[in-house]
C-alpha cells in the first residue's frame, strides 16, 4: 500500500486527511518539520502533503532537505489561498504540485493518485535502469558493446565450472579483472585469489615464487617460504603473462597443474593443493609453441577455455561509459574535479587510437581530473596525444568545409605528428626521428619550420 506523510501543525487538517486517505494509503502524520524529517528517515513515504507555514521551522526547510535526497518522495504543498505565491516558489524548489485550503476532496484525491502513479512509474524506470546497468557491469568490468556482452556471458558460464581458463588480450584490456570476476562468481569466491605477474619476476626467482622453498635450500633461503600455489590452495591462482615463463619452469608448472601436487625447492615431501588456475597472456602462444619457446603440452593444458578480450578500439561504443566511470571515481578519490565531460573532449576520446587500451583511457581521465579547473572536463585537459586526435579530425573538417586550405591542413597535421613523436620519445630527437622514419636532420628542419622548440629551451 502506498505511504503518505501529512506534515501540518493543525490537528484538524491532519485528521481530515488521514480519514480521507486511509482506505487507499497508509497515512502517517507529523505536526512539525522535525517530526516530519524523522518520519521520512524511518520509512520514506511515496508522497508528502506539506504545509509551508508552521511554527518553528518552515515547510520550505523540509522541502529543501527532501529535494536534495536520493530518490525523494513527491511533495504536494498545502496552502491557503492568500499564500499561493509561496506555493509557486515551493514548486520552483522541487515540490510537485499544490492544493489550496479548504480542500476540494475529489481534486485532492486525483492529485494524490497522479503523484502515486508517477512515483510508481519512476520506480519502475529506476529498476529497469538498474537492471540494464547490471547487464553492462560484471565485477570491475564495464561494457554495453556486443563484444563485451559476449565476454560477460562466457565469464558467467565458465565461473560455474572448474576448467582452466586462458585469458588472451593486449596489454591494458583488463585480463586480471576478468580473472577476478570468474573467481568471484564461482564456488571459490570465499577463498584466496592469488595473482602472479610472471613477467615481473626474475627467472632465477620464479620457481621459489610459485612453489616456495625450505630453509637452507639455497644461499639466501634463511627460512621456509610458502609459494603462490600453496597460498592459493582452495581458491584461484592467476598467472598473468604466463607466456613469459622460462622453459626451465614450464615442466614443473605443467606437472603441478596435472597432479595438483608439487614439492618446495629443497623439500622432499609432496604438497597437495586444490587450486583453480587462470592464466593470461598478450603473446601469440601458438607461434611460441611452433618456434619452441613454449611447451605444446603446457599450452593445451591451459588452453581449455579461452577468453579473447577485445581492444578498446574494437569496442568504441564503450568509451563514453568507461570515461564517465573513471571520471566519477577520480572525482571521488580527489574530492574535487569536473562532473561531466564536454562534447569536444568526448569526441577526442572516441577518435583516439588507444594503443594502451582501457588502462590508457583510465590514465588519461586521471590526468584530466588533475588538470581540470571547472565543472566540465574539456579537451584541453586531456593528455596532448589524446587531444590531438580531436585536432586531426578538426583539420579534416576544416578542409571539407572550406575553412582551411589543403596546405594549411597538411602543415597542421605535420606539426601534430611531430609533437606526438617527440612526446612519446621523451623529446629525444634521435628516437623521434627513428619513429617517424626520417633523419634527425630532417626532423630538426621540420621542427624549425613548424616553430616547435624542446621544453625549457
Amino acid at each position: 500500500m502506498p505511504r503518505v506523510l501529512v506534515v501540518d501543525d493543525e490537528h484538524g487538517v491532519r485528521e481530515s486527511l488521514r480519514m480521507l486517505l486511509k482506505d487507499d494509503c497508509e497515512v502517517v502524520t507529523a505536526s512539525d518539520v522535525e517530526q516530519g524529517l524523522r518520519a521520512i528517515a524511518e520509512t520514506p513515504p511515496d508522497v508528502v502533503l506539506l504545509d509551508l507555514v508552521m511554527p518553528g521551522r518552515s515547510g520550505f526547510e523540509l522541502l529543501t532537505e527532501v529535494a536534495s535526497s536520493d530518490n525523494p518522495p513527491a511533495v504536494l504543498v498545502l496552502t491557503a489561498t492568500r499564500t499561493v505565491t509561496s506555493a509557486v516558489e515551493a514548486m520552483k524548489r522541487g515540490a510537485a504540485d499544490y492544493v489550496t485550503k479548504p480542500f476540494e476532496v475529489d481534486a485532492l484525491r486525483i492529485k494524490i493518485r497522479q503523484l502515486l502513479a508517477h512515483r510508481a512509474l519512476a520506480d519502475e524506470v529506476a529498476q529497469l535502469r538498474e537492471k540494464v546497468a547490471g547487464r553492462e557491469r560484471l565485477g570491475g568490468l564495464l561494457g554495453r558493446s556486443e563484444r563485451m556482452q559476449e565476454t560477460f556471458h562466457t565469464i558467467r558460464r565458465v565461473a560455474k565450472s572448474r576448467a582452466t581458463v586462458l585469458i588472451r588480450g593486449a596489454s591494458g584490456t583488463g585480463k586480471e579483472l576478468v580473472a577476478r570476476a570468474i573467481h568471484d562468481l564461482g564456488e571459490r569466491s570465499g577463498q584466496p585469489f592469488v595473482a602472479v605477474n610472471c613477467a615481473a619476476i626474475p627467472e632465477n626467482l620464479i620457481e621459489s615464487e610459485l612453489f616456495g622453498h625450505e630453509r637452507g635450500a639455497f644461499t639466501d633461503a634463511v627460512e621456509r617460504r610458502i609459494g603462490k600455489f600453496e597460498a592459493a590452495s582452495g581458491g584461484t591462482l592467476f598467472l598473468d603473462e604466463v607466456g613469459e615463463l622460462a622453459s626451465g619452469i614450464q615442466a614443473k608448472f605443467l606437472r603441478a597443474l596435472q597432479e595438483r601436487r608439487f614439492e618446495r625447492i629443497g623439500g622432499r615431501e609432496p604438497i597437495d593443493v586444490d587450486v583453480r588456475v587462470i592464466a593470461a597472456t598478450n603473446r601469440d602462444l601458438e607461434r611460441d609453441v611452433a618456434e619452441g619457446r613454449f611447451r605444446a603440452d603446457l599450452f593445451y593444458r591451459i588452453h581449455v577455455v579461452p577468453i579473447e578480450l577485445p581492444t578498446l578500439p574494437e569496442r568504441r561504443e564503450d568509451i563514453r561509459q568507461l570515461a564517465e566511470h573513471f571520471l566519477a571515481r577520480g572525482r571521488a578519490d580527489a574530492g574535487r574535479g569536473p562532473k561531466k565531460i564536454s562534447r569536444a573532449a568526448l569526441a577526442a576520446l572516441e577518435r583516439h587510437s588507444w594503443p594502451g587500451n582501457v588502462r590508457e583511457l583510465e590514465n588519461a581521465i586521471e590526468h584530466a581530473v588533475a588538470l581540470a579547473e571547472g565543472e566540465v572536463l574539456e579537451a584541453r585537459d586531456l593528455p596532448a596525444s589524446v587531444a590531438r586526435s580531436s585536432q586531426t579530425e578538426e583539420l579534416r573538417d576544416g578542409v571539407r568545409s572550406g575553412r582551411l586550405s589543403f596546405d594549411e591542413a597538411t602543415r597542421g597535421f605535420e606539426r601534430a605528428m611531430l609533437l606526438e613523436a617527440l612526446e612519446l620519445s621523451g623529446w629525444n630527437q634521435t628516437r623521434a626521428a627513428e619513429q617517424l622514419r626520417i633523419t634527425r636532420r630532417s626532423l630538426k628542419l621540420k621542427m624549425d619550420r613548424c616553430g616547435i622548440e624542446p621544453p625549457g629551451s
